[in-house]
């Protein structure tokens, strides 16, 4: 964001108003403000502001039956279908482990929270939006057709907050650590260091992971970023992949019926999809997948780096993909489905092991 004076609510209501059309996201970047802003600004007039006491709400979301789940960041929409069941509450992580709404949840950055309420011709669509400190979008939560709109409201009558101004407090310099997405659970990245790791140490320690979130803990004793351990550690263990590769994946595992797990995060929320694709639908720089219960939207344009990862495991190594944005954050990434105890199928890895490659860069 620039530092021009930030427009006042009912200033941001005009623009509102005149572009109709516009994505939230896209207006509020156009306005200088963030995305929380630009909803609290119509506090009052079809929005309210809600607590976002994050396990209270997980829990009471599943009254309100089918919905669609929405986590995204600045490269990849992630949207599920599904009722919020099988709720695992925390402090630090809560979870929600439903057939198809599969999210890993970190309370304390939920900072926002508000019930929007859109016209859209004769219909009203509805929505809980949660934004984290720095007003970035975390979590969004839409009704559907199907939902219960009465357990809807009473969740939101329970929620309402006595602030209702149509102004929030941004910190814009938010101190959380950014996260890698990774099976299962968010890590917060090592961050690069000045000195460098030994490359037979990161090997040894690499080769004798036995789960795959034990890699965090690897990265963060030698001091190393996930792209920085990488390049060190040899092609038998990780290689940078042409930046068409998940496009490829896509086609292949659609056309195989593959069943894969698909991770989209930011720093408050991870949200998974496993299972088949289908319907894969390039639009312009965008991938899409427009699948019955799972929608993915992907800007291809902000792939700058692709790898395959190789970690061993108790079952036998695993494989990911994963790509970055030129900012060195993860912007998604994918896994054969697999259950704790499985192998990796054996499909998955062909795919993957088959992949177009390009030279490895050599350490940062």
């Amino acid at each position: 964001m620039d530092q021009r004076v930030k427009p006042a609510p009912h200033e941001i209501r005009r623009a509102r108003a005149d572009n109709p059309k516009t994505r939230e996201r896209d207006l509020a970047a156009q306005l200088g403000i963030s995305e929380a802003e630009l909803v609290a600004a119509h506090c009052g007039d079809g929005v309210v502001r809600v607590e976002p006491r994050v396990n209270d709400l997980l829990t009471g979301l599943e009254a309100v039956g089918e919905v669609m789940a929405l986590t995204r960041n600045e490269s990849a929409v992630h949207e599920k279908i599904g009722v919020y069941d099988k709720v695992v509450t925390g402090n630090h992580n809560a979870m929600v482990l439903g057939e198809n709404i599969d999210l890993r949840i970190f309370p304390k950055v939920w900072a926002h929270g508000f019930a929007v309420e859109k016209r859209d011709g004769g219909d009203i669509r509805r929505s809980l939006q949660f934004f984290d400190a720095a007003g970035e979008a975390v979590h969004k939560v839409h009704l559907r057709p199907a939902s219960n709109l009465y357990a809807y409201q009473k969740l939101v009558a329970e929620f309402e907050s006595p602030n209702q101004e149509s102004m929030v407090a941004i910190s814009e310099g938010v101190a959380i650590s950014e996260g890698a997405i990774s099976e299962g659970g968010l890590e917060s990245e090592a961050g690069p260091s000045d000195a460098p790791a030994d490359v037979d140490d990161l090997r040894d320690r690499w080769s004798r992971l036995t789960d795959v979130h034990q890699f965090f803990g690897m990265l963060k004793t030698l001091k190393l970023d996930r792209r920085q351990a990488m390049r060190m550690v040899g092609q038998d263990y990780a290689w940078l992949l042409d930046n068409d590769a998940v496009s490829a994946m896509f086609h292949h595992a659609a056309e195989g019926e593959m069943p894969i797990m698909c991770f989209v995060g930011n720093r408050g929320c991870i949200q998974i999809h496993s299972g088949p694709i289908k319907s894969i639908k390039p639009m312009g720089p965008w991938i899409n997948v427009l699948d019955e219960t799972f929608h993915l939207h992907l800007r291809t344009d902000h792939i700058h780096e692709v790898w395959a990862v190789r970690k061993p495991t108790k079952d036998g190594h695993v494989t990911s993909l994963e790509a970055y944005g030129a900012d060195g954050k993860m912007i998604i990434q994918f896994f054969g489905k697999r259950h704790e105890g499985e192998s990796e199928r054996e499909d998955w890895r062909f795919l993957a092991e088959n992949l177009p490659r390009i030279p490895s860069p050599t350490a940062a």
